[in-house]
């Protein structure tokens, strides 16, 4: 199989990082491909463009990273990310839901600062910003709570790919004064967040898909 990602892109990191938790390097091939490009070559695999995007062994095309990491945990009939259908389900969804709004909402504001200055919306960065520290002051509660705790889930996976310890959001290489988005502090004030992210990210899975520094 093959796996078309972008690898700055948190949510091709997510599905990497299944990979070597389900140990299936052997099975799919990671491969970089460039997006947001009038000529991608992924239009011509996937008319969607989007990544991750994964073409199995039958030639069938998987998107969307929470459907192929489904896929993949299924392969071998013993998945490890499956939620059971008992109380904690709706809890287990809850959390996950809630990091997801965190990642998408710093992806379309991190997006913004991608466009030309002139066709930046002052009104979508500013609300995407509000938004981010409003999700990261919930999260810090939960894990305060104890709520990522337990076994490995796809929450947590996501909430490291969200919020990597060794780089900021967007990007830090990219200069504030030429029109770039600032750092998000998502550090400041949320001991328990900075703490939970940076005992998790010394899992083999998160340390071997660290993105590129630019």
């Amino acid at each position: 199989m093959k796996l078309y990602v972008t690898l700055s892109s948190p949510y091709s990191r997510l599905v990497r990082a299944v990979i070597i938790e389900k140990r299936l390097q052997d099975r799919v091939a990671v491969t970089p491909i460039q997006t947001r490009t009038p000529d991608s070559p992924l239009y011509s695999i996937n008319p969607s463009g989007r990544v991750p995007t994964l073409v199995t062994d039958a030639g069938v095309i998987f998107e969307d990273s929470a459907l192929i990491c489904t896929y993949l945990d299924l392969l071998d009939g013993a998945p490890i990310f499956d939620i059971p259908y008992d109380k904690n389900r709706w809890p287990a969804l809850r959390l996950e839901a809630r990091v997801r709004s965190l990642l998408d909402g710093i992806s379309v504001w991190g997006r913004e600062f991608y466009r030309p200055v002139n066709e930046r919306s002052p009104t979508i960065i500013e609300h995407e910003t509000a938004r981010a520290h409003r999700l990261a002051d919930a999260l810090d509660k939960d894990v305060a709570a104890g709520l990522f705790d337990g076994p490995l889930s796809i929450a947590q996976l996501l909430l490291a790919c969200a919020l990597p310890p060794y780089w900021h959001w967007p990007n830090p290489k990219l200069d504030v004064s030429e029109g770039h988005p600032p750092e998000f502090e998502w550090r400041s004030d949320r001991s328990n967040l900075s703490n939970w992210v940076d005992r998790f990210s010394e899992r083999p899975s998160i340390r071997e898909t660290i993105p590129p520094a630019n």
